[in-house]
């Protein structure tokens, strides 16, 4: 499976997981996110997402001089960040735990669970009710 598509969908919530415990600068937060097992990440979207954020609120930055080459810019965390991470981890479980339900090899049988994703009824669902009128 490609998931070039996948990580596009979640790679702020993995830039902002990765700074919440350590800040780091754009390659340590690339060789961070591949050594967690994201290998397929590429360098320039990191950079795209780091900016992102930051122009967001979600990252701040910092400036350590360097002895033996450029300037490093260190990305940290915000307080806005970390609301926005503690959102995308409620959105993502609740979308796996979904996704999980439909990919299990005994499925589970369809309710209306308390975490929908959407709220869209469709004929022959136990939530939707036909006006008859």
């Amino acid at each position: 499976m490609d998931t070039t598509q996948l990580l596009k969908g979640v790679l702020d919530a993995a830039v902002l997981a990765v700074t919440r415990h350590e800040d780091g600068y754009g390659y340590d937060v690339v060789r961070r996110l591949r050594a967690a097992g994201l290998s397929e990440v590429g360098d320039a979207s990191v950079y795209g997402t780091l900016r992102r954020l930051y122009t967001a609120g979600a990252l701040s930055t910092y400036v350590v001089p360097s002895e033996g080459g450029p300037h490093r810019k260190y990305y940290a965390i915000t307080p806005e960040g970390k609301r926005m991470l503690t959102e995308q981890r409620t959105s993502w479980q609740r979308f796996a735990d979904t996704l999980n339900l439909l990919l299990a090899e005994t499925p589970a049988p369809l309710t209306d669970p308390p975490s929908q994703i959407t709220t869209a009824s469709h004929p022959g669902s136990p939530s939707h009710t036909e006006d008859k009128s």
